[in-house]
């Protein structure tokens, strides 16, 4: 794979985290976004030398902030990851209003927010003859419904895979890879956050033996499996939409059937915005 400028949205925790790891250790130049853990990004950036990794501080879905970002990075983007979100329980560092402004919230941040870096990084993509675009949704909402979730985040999902496949089909002539990772039960911070947390050890164990495989993924496995994508062979994949849940997505009746310890969590991903 040529060494290209890579932006990934919150990377200081979960996924973000794996993903600026492979990509910089794979010797690409790295800038990844947070929205408040200043600490992280930057015991991040020192771990792997910083010379090639660079952390932006980032409101994702403020267009202010979008304008700030873009003015920044030192050079064009050749690969943007779309990771950044907010969950059941990141989403109240953003409001702390009603459920409407909450609505409101998922939407801007997980849907438009991804939109505006897409339109942003896409014209110098077109210029340069190359360019790979990967949101990364969520098995809830992006390929299938868990009806106790929030429907708010569900939508959000369900928006930024119809932005993949939107952008994919204006870009099907054009040298510019667009895909959709929709992960499943992840373990990291949000995950922990959203649902682990309010487990007893009893319930937390009859989950992880209700999943696909009977485990939590791995951030890393997810970070490998787009680090593939964003190689030229994965060009054949173009507008693809890529369950990533070890089967949940085929198979949702495991958390939402009789005797699922659920609740009332918000998403199975674990995406991070700190």
């Amino acid at each position: 794979m040529a060494r290209h400028g890579v932006l990934i949205t919150g990377g200081s925790t979960g996924i973000g985290r794996a993903l600026v790891r492979r990509f910089a250790l794979g010797g690409h130049r790295v800038w990844f976004t947070y929205r408040s853990n200043r600490a992280a990004a930057e015991a991040l950036v020192a771990e792997l030398g910083g010379a090639r990794t660079r952390a932006f501080e980032f409101d994702q879905g403020d267009w202010e902030s979008h304008r700030r970002l873009h003015e920044q990075l030192p050079e064009p983007v050749d690969i943007l990851i779309n990771n950044a979100a907010v969950g059941s329980k990141t989403v109240q560092r953003y409001v702390e209003g009603s459920p409407e402004e909450c609505d409101a919230a998922f939407l801007q941040v997980n849907s438009v927010g991804p939109l505006w870096l897409a339109r942003a990084v896409l014209p110098s993509m077109l210029d340069r003859g190359h360019g790979k675009i990967v949101n990364v949704a969520s098995v809830g909402g992006g390929v299938a419904t868990f009806p106790d979730f929030h429907i708010a985040d569900g939508m959000s999902k369900a928006a930024l895979v119809y932005l993949t496949k939107h952008l994919a089909a204006e870009l099907t002539h054009e040298p510019v890879d667009v895909f959709a990772v929709c992960p499943g039960a992840v373990r990291t911070p949000m995950l922990q956050a959203s649902l682990l947390d309010g487990l007893a050890g009893a319930e937390l164990d009859d989950l992880v033996l209700r999943l696909p495989g009977r485990r939590l993924i791995s951030p890393e496995e997810v970070a490998e499996l787009i680090w593939w994508l964003c190689r030229e062979e994965a060009s054949l994949l173009h507008g693809a939409v890529l369950d990533a849940s070890l089967g949940l997505g085929v198979h949702p009746g495991l958390l939402t059937g009789p005797g699922a310890a659920m609740g009332h969590a918000s998403s199975t991903t674990a995406r991070s915005v700190a």
